[in-house]
């Protein structure tokens, strides 16, 4: 077999090239030219080595439906996932807390009203809710001004004591272990609190200053007087960005230097902010002048008994599900990881979210020793995950009634973090995934759809990628995750162009006439022996499971038939595997090969019909044979198959008479070997008065064609006993 890659020979160089063409074209060169087989393990290694040498591939696709695992390349072994850990969280929250959970942060009034003033302390209680930003509203004060108006419905204008942040339900580090150091000067790396304001980070706009030589202009968004700038960052007399900037270690201290050209308009970059709680405070107080509130802090003032509450919760679990796997929040995974620790182990930490990703396992039927978890995002390096326990636990949520809140999460070509990505698919809409990326690894996980009516669960990973371009890697990995979507829904456009044929008959009635419209709009597709098989679900015959490119005999009415019963256009497909196979099981083991013996003898769209003169023979079908030459067992007995036939010479006299009726049969042409029943079928066509009319794909005219059916009879003289007839049926 071909490789699902072909050797670039366009250039010098010994590599490999994915086939980027319309997907006609992809078909045509992957299909048929190349013969390719279902989805090789060492297509994909190769592959990998040839483009990021020394890389370690995992690989692992898995059918939903089944659970057969149908790529294994070191499934069993562990990689870092990097973000692609967020699907092990995720997954863990859908399945343990209820789909209306929301996060909730308190107002906790401790004191006294007099003269609209309040005495005492207000006490903040956050539960992890990652969302007090504008991710959701407006702008990232609207939770914090609700508080605040709040505490002006109890006709407060005056608080007199102590804001306080109670963030009693994390516990632990808030810089998670294990992550690299420079992760916590980036936003990705924001420090993990049970309160915070803007994702825990702050806009900061770099502006050159109004001429060469003055210090720039700093500004930040939004600005709560909390994070303080050191600013010696200089306008040059050009379109300099030579700027350079560094966090204080504890402090919400950020030092700028370098330059900026006077020419350059302004320029935006996201950093976190040291001391979050104290962010969130700030942010806090900023909310009550705005509001016209006075707040004198006395933290000697006795806070007194709790005289109301108020409960604000900024977005649900759902929306969390999204930042987290569309656009892979860092900051939402660990609140969301803490979170779910808190309300399943009681504890709001990293071992807490452990101990609930460890009952969420055990209770799908997962061993937990096959994660090595140390954070809920994926940002440590020392994640460990194995390829195939991934499609294990994707299979389980697609197969789970919050499978639907699951997936959709998910980022696809041209949204979330797939933005860039894949968007040459010609059906992007057919696969959902999770992207993951820190220091050379590289990894992907999620869904690809078929059009079979399958989902494909599939992991992909590349560590150790060294020296290797990491937009290499990335390129990689996109490629290999496509040639799965589009080799899994090969019969794509043929699908398409199914449908589209079927509404174009949707005003014929009757059975025959359906066959006839159908039959007749098919006249001219190329012949092309062997054209359809089982695609990616076998390996013996791998190309599409409908083609309306080409056909051959059988294909050809197997086409028509299935156009003519389906019921409506997104049955076409369903229709036609009712006919091909037995009981619609999509396998070469399954295939309807021997024409009057399984096609016809086994089909209930279709019965034999008994003609004046017929006569017929038994033969010993060898099947155990047949399948043996493609590593096939048999297990039953060869068939002995009773082949009733109209002889040639009947045959002809029929074919040299008007017809009495009008309508249209199915004939099949029986052969002279005694291993087989039928060398070649289509429809007769019966016009009242005129001669019949075979319709079939003509191996010998290379298409579809309309000939006098006794023309094609005597072009066979001393090569056929005879002709079987049958007619189409709605079963």
């Amino acid at each position: 077999m071909k490789s699902l890659f072909y050797k670039n020979k366009r250039t010098k160089k010994s590599s490999y090239a994915f086939i980027k063409a319309p997907l006609f074209l992809l078909l045509t060169l992957t299909c048929w030219q190349y013969s390719l087989g279902s989805f090789l393990a060492s297509d994909f290694q190769a592959y990998v080595d040839s483009l990021v040498p020394s890389s370690r591939l995992g690989l692992s696709v898995r059918s939903v439906k089944t659970g057969e695992v149908l790529v294994d390349v070191h499934g069993g072994d562990f990689f870092t996932p990097a973000s692609t850990l967020k699907t092990l969280t995720t997954a863990a929250a859908l399945h343990l807390l209820p789909l209306n959970y929301e996060p909730q942060t308190t107002l906790h009034i401790e004191g006294s009203i007099k003269n609209k003033t309040f005495s005492g302390r207000i006490r903040i209680k956050g539960e992890g809710d990652p969302n007090f930003s504008g991710r959701f509203y407006t702008d990232a004060f609207y939770i914090v001004r609700n508080m605040v108006d709040s505490l002006k419905s109890l006709g407060i204008d005056t608080i007199r004591g102590e804001l306080f942040p109670d963030t009693s339900y994390f516990v632990g580090p808030r810089r998670p272990d294990h992550w690299k150091s420079n992760y916590y000067d980036a936003w990705y790396g924001a420090e993990v609190t049970p309160l915070g304001f803007n994702d825990n980070c702050t806009l900061i706009r770099l502006k050159p200053g109004a001429k060469v030589n003055d210090t720039a202009v700093i500004s930040l968004l939004p600005d709560v007087g909390f994070v303080k700038i050191k600013n010696e960052l200089i306008t040059s007399n050009n379109r300099a960005r030579r700027w350079r900037f560094s966090l204080d270690k504890n402090e919400p201290v950020i030092s700028f230097s370098g330059n900026i050209g006077i020419q350059v308009d302004s320029s935006d970059l996201v950093l976190p902010v040291r001391n979050p709680v104290s962010y969130f405070i700030s942010a806090f107080k900023t909310a009550l002048k705005d509001a016209g509130v006075t707040y004198i802090e006395d933290l000697k003032m006795h806070r007194g008994i709790e005289i109301k509450q108020f409960v604000f919760s900024a977005a649900p679990l759902l929306s969390l599900l999204d930042e987290i796997n569309q656009r892979s929040q860092n900051l939402h995974a660990e609140s969301l990881f803490r979170n779910m620790g808190h309300v399943i182990a009681g504890e709001g930490s990293l071992e807490g979210g452990k101990k609930a990703e460890a009952l969420f396992l055990n209770q799908i039927g997962i061993d937990p020793s096959h994660f090595q978890v140390f954070d809920g995002c994926g940002l440590s390096p020392r994640n460990k995950v194995k390829p195939a326990t991934i499609t294990q636990m994707l299979a389980y949520m697609a197969r789970s009634s919050r499978s639907y809140f699951y997936i959709e999460s998910f980022a696809s070509p041209g949204v979330g973090t797939g933005g860039k990505r894949m968007l040459s698919l010609t059906m992007p809409h057919q696969t959902r995934f999770k992207t993951g990326y820190i220091s050379n690894a590289h990894a992907l996980a999620g869904y690809v759809f078929t059009m079979a009516g399958d989902t494909l669960a599939v992991s992909m990973y590349l560590n150790d990628t060294g020296k290797n371009p990491d937009s290499k890697a990335k390129e990689v990995l996109d490629t290999m995750w496509s040639r799965i979507v589009e080799k899994s829904n090969d019969h794509y456009p043929s699908l398409l162009a199914a449908k589209s044929l079927w509404l174009q008959g949707l005003s014929v009635e009757g059975l025959e006439n359906r066959l006839n419209f159908f039959s007749k709009a098919m006249i001219n597709t190329p012949y092309l022996l062997g054209p359809m098989g089982e695609s990616y679900l076998d390996s013996v015959e791998s190309k599409p499971l409908i083609y309306m490119d080409s056909v051959d005999c059988v294909t050809y009415i197997e086409h028509a038939l299935a156009l003519a019963l389906a019921a409506n256009e997104e049955s076409v497909f369903s229709q036609l595997q009712q006919i091909r196979y037995f009981n619609g099981k999509i396998d070469y083991l399954h295939r309807k090969h021997y024409f009057v013996e399984d096609w016809l003898g086994e089909n209930v769209f279709t019965k034999i019909r008994f003609m004046e003169g017929d006569t017929s023979i038994i033969r010993t079908l060898p099947k155990k044979d047949f399948f043996a030459s493609k590593k096939i067992k048999y297990t039953s007995e060869n068939p002995q198959t009773e082949i009733r036939y109209l002889p040639y010479d009947a045959s002809i006299r029929f074919a040299q008479k008007p017809s009495d009726t009008t309508g249209i049969w199915g004939v099949a042409f029986v052969g002279t070997s005694a291993k087989i029943d039928a060398t070649h079928t289509g429809f007769l066509v019966l016009e009242k008065d005129k001669k019949p009319v075979l319709r079939h794909a003509s191996q010998l005219k290379k298409k579809v064609v309309d000939q006098d059916f006794g023309e094609y009879l005597r072009s066979r003289k001393g090569k056929l006993p005879g002709v079987v007839f049958f007619n189409f049926l709605i079963p």
